[in-house]
């Protein structure tokens, strides 16, 4: 029987309708496009199936209903029989996904889900082509298909999408011209936009030849040090990085530390298998440097609850959930933190595997570490101080019977005592027994005991410079390893009270297999295993999200999903090949962007077209470049740097810009704001201290994360309060003054020129003439081309 006709004859037969079904049935599969000859279960099925089926027929044994389960071809067509391979006549799933019957259809009518006339003819062809199921592409590991070749085109990035865009008629975007492309890769790259001078030696070397021109362009400002801090900025987002310790009482904290180890570790293009590593298990590395241990503040984000009364030990496992969930979706793409109370609902995640991946982050303790300048040799002058102090005790003690004689004769004659110095009284008035070397030094100086003080005075000296050197060090959060573990269970309903059965540490069972020369497995092995070449995960999941960057959307665009809910890839061989390139690179992430921004199909214009209208609207299939409302904190950068004030200044502790008054009183806690002076006034805002509770308003307005939780895409809304914060907040008005003092000194055109990068025309001109200098700079700064990259 043809299998549209029976399809649709099932219908009829089961609708109080009749041929008014049929028609309506009809209508809807033209409308909507054809049903291809081969159906893949992966492309065209498990997207069905998981949106409308899985919750209640998939992997979690405890939801499912009618003990049928759909997520495997087993469970589907042996076990419960409910699809009989090549025959769809003769399955009850046919049967239920066609009936109207209330108490028979599927997905019930309460689920909120309804299936389309399309989804239920595929999968109506799939049932009679053999009902083949396949394993998910995202947990089969990548290989590297070869570009398809295409006339003209060179860059394997271009091929790709250039035969997707062939396959479907449709021409790809000229390329952006010479500004608007400079502009575009100096935001996307370094987070700074062109100077007026860089603007004008592009241009001139554009004109000779500017492919070198571009070339040379993308190698320097890769090269640059500000590359570190814009995708530093990347990784904190995922990181959930920020000042203070978040909940109710908000109290600051100190780990800036490991932000500047994030932005040095980019800028030298460090491997991203040893990015994961350090930040993971540095401490566990042979021989650990300070800056391993720096790294592994990656899981010293987790807020930390103050309030009193609370119960650590439950603020402790809910740190250890977070991190646990964080893993999962910073390098696998996948939601396990949905399996910490049950079996997960839809991908084949245990709740075993949730608690054997707690296992390995359940044997921390959580220390502050000490961190010295390069040039301060810390252990070698603790070393030293030790040696002088014990010298100096050794001096005391030779002459603890003079002092006691002498401290003796003041009891018996009090007003000797009365003309003593100060700070001998007061040492002399500490009991004996709890005095420190300094209270002994400064009574035995005193007792005339000794016949000179040279030897004392040159000693004290040193330990006081000593001190000073020590005082350099910058307390940061770090993990350490416990040196008797924890025993972990898997927690009943994830209630941290109700302990059921002991796990050992491992991964989830779906995935390749942890090898580990431990008995018990470690952090180390865990970390080793998300970068492991076997791990069909890592590579896809960080290079879908740094194309995201550049393209505002993934090819898989639920970045953080790659499980059976996740989108399916709009370019699944370009994605593979972009992960196996990004681990034989040696995981270099600026070989990654070297890639990405080279290509023709980045440097594309951005301008709409009619003709995508309608076959493309969202541009998933890459026809145009996308244009994206820059980050909040580039907000702020370009604006520094388009009024003069920019200071370059790299790393060191937060800085405290002007914000609105008041806002450190919306919190629970009051807390002060001191505005930072000199450059740190001016300095990126990377750099501005950021309360989770009470973020700066300039920041959390252009949705820049709160660091509560990981966040591995930022949102970009628009709405009027963002145009009153670029006119109104009290840093960007003193950056209009200081672009009203260029516009002044320079002219209008050049500040046009370094806020859009591109020359005005003479009726903008006109316009902004029209409302003074101030005005001028006001408007500029606000302007819809300065906040956005084309």
């Amino acid at each position: 029987m043809n299998r549209l006709f029976f399809s649709l004859s099932l219908l009829a037969a089961t609708s109080s309708v009749g041929f008014l079904g049929n028609k309506l049935a009809a209508e809807t599969l033209a409308a909507e496009p054809p049903v291809g000859n081969k159906l893949s279960f992966d492309r065209d099925i498990r997207p069905i199936l998981s949106e409308n089926c899985f919750a209640c027929h998939g992997f979690d044994a405890k939801a499912r209903e009618a003990d049928l389960r759909l997520d495997t071809r087993q469970g589907a067509t042996e076990d419960a029989e409910a699809i009989v391979p090549g025959d769809p006549q003769a399955s009850l799933f046919v049967e239920r996904i066609l009936s109207t019957d209330h108490d028979e259809m599927m997905p019930p009518p309460e689920s909120g889900r309804t299936l389309t006339a399309v989804q239920k003819e595929k999968l109506i062809q799939w049932i009679e082509q053999g009902a083949e199921y396949e394993t998910h592409w995202a947990f089969t590991a990548p290989t590297a298909p070869t570009p398809p070749k295409v006339d003209g085109v060179d860059h394997p990035i271009d091929r790709f999408v250039r035969a997707k865009l062939d396959a479907n008629g449709i021409a790809p975007s000229p390329p952006a011209d010479a500004t608007t492309l400079l502009r575009r890769v100096s935001l996307d790259l370094t987070g700074l936009p062109p100077t007026l001078e860089q603007v004008e030696a592009f241009q001139r070397e554009a004109q000779t030849d500017p492919d070198a021109a571009y070339q040379s362009l993308v190698n320097r400002l890769l090269a640059s040090s500000h590359h570190g801090e814009r995708w530093g900025r990347w990784w904190l987002d995922q990181a959930r990085y920020a000042d203070s310790h978040g909940y109710s009482i908000d109290g600051p904290r100190q780990i800036w530390k490991f932000r500047d180890w994030v932005i040095d570790a980019i800028n030298t293009d460090m491997p991203f298998d040893q990015f994961t590593v350090e930040q993971l298990a540095g401490d566990l590395l042979p021989d650990a440097t300070t800056d391993q241990k720096v790294a592994t503040g990656f899981h010293r984000n987790t807020q930390i609850n103050q309030e009193g009364g609370v119960d650590p030990e439950q603020f402790r496992v809910d740190s250890i959930f977070d991190r646990v969930g964080t893993t999962g979706t910073v390098w696998l793409g996948l939601t396990i933190g949905c399996a910490q109370c049950h079996d997960h609902k839809f991908d084949p995640i245990t709740q075993k595997d949730f608690y054997r991946m707690f296992a390995f982050l359940n044997n921390q303790d959580e220390p502050n570490l000490k961190v010295y300048p390069d040039d301060v040799d810390a252990p070698k002058l603790g070393v030293e101080k030790k040696r002088l102090e014990n010298e100096l005790r050794t001096l005391v003690d030779q002459h603890a019977d003079s002092v006691a004689a002498w401290e003796q004769a003041l009891d018996d004659d009090d007003s000797v005592r009365q003309d003593l110095a100060d700070d001998v009284k007061k040492a002399i008035g500490v009991d004996a027994k709890k005095r420190k070397l300094t209270d002994k030094l400064t009574i035995l100086a005193a007792s005339g005991a000794l016949d000179s003080l040279d030897e004392v005075k040159t000693k004290q000296a040193r330990i006081a410079a000593i001190d000073r050197e020590l005082a350099k060090g910058v307390s940061t959060m770090v993990l350490s390893e416990r040196s008797t573990p924890r025993q972990t269970t898997v927690f009943i309903k994830g209630d941290f009270t109700r302990p059921d059965e002991p796990v050992q540490p491992g991964t989830p069972a779906v995935l390749h297999p942890l090898n580990s020369e431990q008995e018990l497995a470690t952090r180390l092995d865990l970390a080793r295993w998300l970068v492991a070449d076997e791990n069909p995960l890592t590579a896809r999941v960080i290079a879908n999200r740094i194309w995201q960057q550049y393209f505002g959307r993934g090819l898989v665009e639920t970045d953080s999903d790659f499980g059976l809910q996740g989108t399916s890839p709009s370019h699944p061989e370009l994605l593979d090949w972009l992960a196996v390139s990004f681990r034989e690179s040696g995981w270099s992430m600026k070989e990654l962007h070297r890639q990405i921004v080279m290509s023709q199909t980045y440097r594309q214009s951005s301008l709409a077209r009619a003709d995508l209208s309608e076959v493309d609207p969202l541009n998933l299939l890459l026809a145009r470049q996308n244009r994206l409302r820059i980050d909040a904190e580039i907000v702020r950068d370009v604006a520094l740097v388009a009024s003069g004030l920019f200071a370059p200044k790299m790393g060191g502790p937060p800085v405290f810009p002007p914000i609105p008054d008041g806002v450190m009183s919306l919190g629970q806690v009051r807390r002060s704001w001191n505005a930072s002076k000199g450059e740190d006034r001016y300095r990126r805002g990377l750099y501005t201290f950021v309360y989770r509770a009470t973020p700066p308003p300039a920041l959390n307005v252009f949705d820049a994360p709160d660091g509560q939780s990981s966040c591995t895409r930022r949102i970009r809304s628009n709405t009027p309060l963002q145009a009153l914060t670029l006119l109104n907040d009290a840093a960007f008005f003193e950056f209009a003054q200081a672009l009203q003092k260029r516009i002044e000194d320079e002219g209008l055109e050049s500040a046009f020129i370094r806020c859009t990068t591109r020359k005005p025309m003479k009726e903008e001109l006109e316009l902004l003439e029209q409302l003074g200098s101030l005005g001028a700079a006001r408007a500029l700064l606000n302007l819809d081309e300065t906040i956005n990259r084309e």
